[in-house]
């Protein structure tokens, strides 16, 4: 069920491939910053609206069909996208990569996640992990595959000579053949991930019982073990959503989403902002920090098991807050991407712990559905993100203007954490009449 679950998650982690686009669209159709990344911004911002539907649907359904219909509308936005951008302009890739495709990631994503969590109920953070890492080690693939393929990599060599001599005045314009190898690979990513998708998403099933083994008794605040609460404290979703600890979590994740995605979404221009790279060393280095994602997922959910889910987001906010002050000061490649990288081992560890923590805090029961509203934090950070920094990029000239506000608001998250505490007790229901 792990590698069911990883392989889906990597064909889904292709999204945070999309700064490998950014800069082709904007040479190819004369779009700004804000224009192209809200194709980014619009499919994260459905992903979180399919991950509520996705949750409670597979709740009813079970998983497959749920994952099923995720994959096959991911494939289908990004094979519109290439059919249909070109004519159609802006809106048409909002359309397909961003609302359908968006929806899919989200239907997809919140399956593979409360289905394996159930499969391991003594290690929670270890059975979380491994199936979000493939998310992470799919935009590091697809990354391998974009510019190795000699048509798009020439079409990326050829847009950043088109913008370089836009901003120095100039009236160049991406060639139709490198505007043509971009849509394509739109489409021939779409074709692949229906193949690949529909394959895993197939083999995805519950648990017909506990698994066995020993499992470890809930996690009191003192604790550093996290286990899973017992049946009698699963909490009803609409109980949940009543509580404060519910909304802390969503917080705790949208401020770490933020955080990540800010990056994720500009991360090619912004390293060769900072660094003064080449766009083929930008791309090959972001493709190594991916790398990160996918780590921090697997690490950072190991570790929860042992310190306990808010110490190590805490710990993952701190080293955020580190990289995002200092950062802007560093202009060497490597040292800039080992910086970025522990960015993204706290950005992917945030998904790695959460699922947990939300069951240790309010049962598997329910988890699909929970689970699936706590991403939609994902899908809200999608939006403020990204178009932060695009808006910065816009007003100010440099992406990297926005490093410091991040700074002082994970800083701020820090306090989340630490403060928040699981519920003690699932309130009984009212009886009729009272």
């Amino acid at each position: 069920m792990a590698a069911a679950g990883a392989a889906l998650m990597a064909v889904l982690g292709t999204v945070y491939s999309w700064s490998l686009y950014a800069q082709p669209l904007a040479a190819a159709f004369g779009w700004s910053a804000s224009t192209t990344t809200w194709a980014f911004a619009t499919a994260i911002f459905f992903l979180g609206v399919g991950a509520v539907l996705g949750g409670r649907l597979q709740d009813r359904l079970g998983p497959r069909p749920v994952a099923l219909a995720g994959a096959a509308l991911w494939a289908a936005g990004n094979l519109a996208a290439g059919l249909g951008t070109a004519a159609l302009g802006a809106p048409w890739l909002y359309l397909s990569y961003g609302l359908v495709g968006g929806l899919g990631l989200g239907l997809a994503y919140v399956t593979p996640v409360a289905t394996v969590t159930k499969w391991f109920p003594g290690r929670r953070g270890l059975g979380g992990g491994l199936v979000v890492a493939g998310f992470g080690l799919g935009a590091f693939g697809y990354n391998l595959v974009l510019r190795g393929a000699p048509r798009f990599a020439a079409a990326a060599r050829e847009a950043g000579e088109v913008l370089a001599a836009r901003q120095a005045g100039g009236a160049a314009a991406l060639s139709a053949a490198s505007t043509a190898a971009v849509t394509a690979a739109f489409t021939w990513s779409g074709l692949a991930f229906a193949a690949l998708g529909l394959a895993a998403a197939a083999l995805l099933r519950n648990p017909p019982t506990s698994p066995p083994g020993p499992i470890p008794s809930p996690e009191p605040p003192q604790t550093t073990v996290a286990g899973p609460a017992p049946a009698s404290l699963d909490w009803p979703p609409d109980l949940a959503l009543r509580t404060p600890q519910f909304w802390a979590l969503w917080a705790m994740l949208f401020l770490n989403v933020t955080a990540g995605i800010l990056f994720i979404s500009s991360a090619v221009p912004l390293l060769r902002e900072l660094t003064g790279a080449s766009a083929e060393a930008a791309q090959a280095a972001y493709g190594l920090i991916a790398l990160a994602n996918a780590a921090g997922r697997f690490l950072w959910g190991a570790i929860s098991d042992r310190l306990g889910r808010r110490l190590a987001y805490a710990l993952i906010y701190g080293s955020q807050v580190a990289v995002f002050a200092m950062v802007g000061g560093v202009h060497d490649l490597v040292a800039v991407s080992a910086l970025f990288a522990v960015v993204l081992l706290g950005y992917g560890g945030g998904f790695g712990t959460m699922p947990s923590l939300v069951a240790d805090w309010f049962g598997t029961r329910h988890l699909g559905l929970l689970y699936g509203w706590i991403l939609s934090a994902w899908g809200a950070a999608g939006v403020a993100g990204p178009i932060f920094v695009a808006a910065v990029k816009d007003r100010s000239g440099r992406y990297a203007d926005a490093l410091p506000a991040m700074a002082g608001l994970l800083a701020l998250a820090l306090l989340l954490p630490l403060v928040a505490r699981p519920p003690r007790r699932r309130p009984e229901r009212s009886a009729p009449g009272r």
